[in-house]
């Protein structure tokens, strides 16, 4: 027989970690109805400690999404009715890893719990998710083991960070509350690692820098030799869930994964994932120069600490996500990432016959999408430089992975040398395949998406192209089995009539004519086997049509036509929206309007207020001292002037008046020599 669903409260639920948290909690509590539901009277749900929860909780906005996996969502409430909720709950959950504003709320609440504890109707349980912060500045337990790790047992040595000192004495304090009367009042502190994974908060300007690949080195600020206790955000729900259920006799928990990695580990696989794998070590100070960055964010990237959950391994049997961190799990991490943000690729090929405009349309949707433009003779010659600059410029004692590189692309730079000596400057199909293919596999073009313009041309080429390598699949003939990663989303065929096709040519300046080869009797043969290879059967666009991926035909009819915005609007609307950053930051934008600010956009704003204000009041502070410093040294410039000015008054000024005087009655012819011989014989 199933238990009362127990009513969980959670502070900040729309934020990163509580989010998790009530989706864990919500999910749980479906698996619990369903088993329920599909129980009989013979048989029962497998799990005898089935348990479902009604989730309610703080937030900031109205959001859709989280407000489907919660019973009741309190906007903004007074502290008043707060309690009042919190009294109605039989699990409080407290989150302070996020914001310094959070440690102020929940010692008010565990202290209005404790002083209304005598009102409880039955147990009640108070879970502190804390952070590993509070632990940044303990001594090693064995200074001759440095690399010995922290364990729960150790948490009366901790020392935390400089910034976490009131993390720490919440702790203290709801661990010393809950040893009172445990029977009514139980309380947990659950010490969190840096959390990771849905869709990313502390780690997400690596992940973004990454993914854009504005930069060719990602930063790791500092040493990067810092061992960071970590954690995945499920992962961490999942010991908040087996906490309640089990209710363990420790109260201090430690909530990391297994793994040990040190801050370069992490940015490295991230920039291998996602980006060109290079990392640039750079002063630590840099961070603070990062939008991106919180104080508080810097400040976990800065920890080096080992630690091992130790009462997980002996409590709980917890289903892991990423028990071996974010280094060993990175493409589940990464693929997670992208599907959370909605940064997917979005892929399409642009084919049509010669001269139709395929490269200026195939640019327009580059620019309005952020894709990358994948034309044929651009891409081999890209490649060619990219091979010739990786063998010249490895250094000869490099590592056994670079030195490997190196030999890899000094062979297939010899392969495509020598085929296009072969085939008179042109390459043959099978080595055109490989140069584009590693082109689309490369992780631009598996970041944001590409536009392939005017490939492949016949129906083999895409066979070619497209297919999964046998190790991958065993039906490498089958039509079905095709390479996902760089198939087509979106096949894109422009046409016109040849006689239309005649005159752009004829209307083209000579420098493009030469550049495309389109020479009028050239082009008459380019686009009578164009239209030959389309009359058979197996096609290109057949091809997509065998694979349900119906080719949009747009037939182009006026010369203007590529550059017109009616065009980009049928695209588009089959395409769909942008699905970059610049799409993500519209839609927060969007959120961001409604008539309620989110926690995050209140709390910026309250912070640059309180900025502006310390800022003005330093400036007060700072032109009241100049201007006192300014008075005081006039004044003391008259002091010191004093001497002369009566010294003057009484002697020089006086004889020289009298001199002027006889000056001015004598009218000698040199009035200078007169006015010193005067002053010589009168000087006092």
């Amino acid at each position: 027989m199933d238990k009362a669903p127990r009513r969980v409260f959670i502070n900040d639920i729309d934020t990163f970690t509580s989010k998790c948290i009530v989706k864990c909690l919500s999910k749980h509590t479906l698996e619990a109805d369903g088993s329920a539901e599909k129980e009989s009277g013979t048989s029962k749900s497998s799990d005898t400690g089935s348990q479902s929860y009604k989730v309610v909780g703080t937030i900031s906005d109205v959001s859709e999404e989280i407000i489907n996996y919660v019973l009741e969502a309190y906007i903004r409430p007074s502290r008043e009715n707060i309690l009042q909720k919190l009294m109605e709950c039989d699990i409080i959950i407290y989150n302070i890893t996020q914001h310094p504003e959070q440690v102020e709320e929940a010692r008010w609440a565990v202290t209005a719990l404790h002083d209304e504890k005598h009102n409880f109707q039955k147990q009640k349980t108070f879970i502190l998710i804390s952070t590993v912060m509070t632990w940044a500045c303990s001594e090693p337990i064995n200074s001759d083991e440095l690399e010995l790790p922290f364990t729960d047992d150790d948490f009366r040595r901790r020392k935390p960070h400089p910034n976490f000192q009131k993390h720490l004495e919440l702790e203290k304090m709801v661990a010393k509350i809950g040893k009172m009367d445990r029977a009514l009042f139980s309380t947990y502190v659950v010490v969190s690692g840096l959390q990771y994974g849905a869709g990313e908060q502390i780690f997400h300007l690596f992940f973004k820098m990454s993914w854009l690949g504005q930069e060719n080195e990602i930063p790791v600020f500092g040493e990067g030799n810092n061992i960071v206790p970590t954690i995945h955000v499920s992962d961490l729900a999942s010991v908040i869930k087996k906490t309640i259920e089990h209710q363990p006799k420790p109260y201090y928990l430690v909530a990391v994964d297994y793994s040990n990695n040190t801050m370069e580990d992490i940015v490295k696989s991230i920039a291998c994932a996602l980006g060109l794998g290079k990392i640039q070590r750079k002063p630590f100070e840099e961070a603070f120069l990062k939008q991106d960055l919180s104080v508080m964010d810097i400040d976990f990237l800065h920890v080096n600490l080992s630690m091992e959950g130790v009462y997980l391994k002996e409590l709980f049997s917890v289903h892991w996500l990423c028990e071996f961190g974010l280094v060993e799990n990175i493409e589940l991490v990464v693929e997670e990432y992208r599907q959370t943000r909605g940064l997917l690729p979005i892929r399409m090929c642009v084919l049509g016959p010669p001269a139709v405009g395929k490269s200026s349309v195939s640019q327009q949707i580059c620019n309005h999408y952020k894709l990358h433009h994948i034309k044929l003779n651009e891409t081999i010659s890209e490649t060619i430089s990219h091979l010739e600059f990786t063998v010249k410029n490895t250094p000869s004692d490099a590592e056994n992975e670079e030195s490997t590189s190196v030999i890899e692309a000094q062979e297939l730079l010899n392969i495509v040398k020598d085929n296009m000596e072969q085939n008179g400057g042109f390459l043959d199909d099978q080595v055109l395949v490989k140069v584009i293919t590693d082109n689309l596999m490369s992780n631009p073009c598996k970041n944001q998406g590409f536009v392939l313009d005017g490939f492949p041309k016949t129906y083999d080429q895409a066979k070619e192209l497209f297919h999964v390598d046998e190790h991958e699949s065993d039906e490498r003939a089958s039509i079905s089995s095709y390479n996902k990663k760089i198939m087509p989303e979106f096949v894109l065929y422009l046409d016109a009539s040849d006689s239309f096709l005649k005159d752009r040519v004829i209307n083209l300046s000579e420098k493009l004519v030469q550049e495309h080869k389109y020479e009028h009797e050239h082009f008459l043969q380019i686009l009578a086997k164009y239209r030959d290879k389309n009359m058979e059967e197996e096609s290109v666009v057949s091809y997509f049509e065998e694979l349900d991926i119906n080719p949009l035909l747009i037939e182009i009819t006026s010369l203007n036509t590529p550059d017109n915005q009616l065009l980009m609007h049928t695209i588009c609307e089959r395409v769909g929206k942008p699905r970059n950053y610049s799409q993500y930051n519209q839609n927060a934008q969007e959120e961001g309007s409604k008539p309620i600010e989110t926690v995050e956009k209140a709390k910026r704003e309250q912070k640059e207020i309180e900025e502006a204000r310390q800022r003005s009041a330093h400036w007060e502070m700072w032109t009241k001292t100049l201007d006192e410093k300014r008075q005081w040294e006039m004044q003391q410039l008259e002091v010191l002037s004093m001497p002369m000015k009566t010294y003057l008054l009484e002697h020089i000024i006086t004889t020289l008046s009298q001199g002027l005087i006889a000056c001015g009655s004598a009218w000698p012819e040199d009035p200078i020599d007169f006015l010193a011989e005067y002053l010589i014989k009168n000087n006092p």
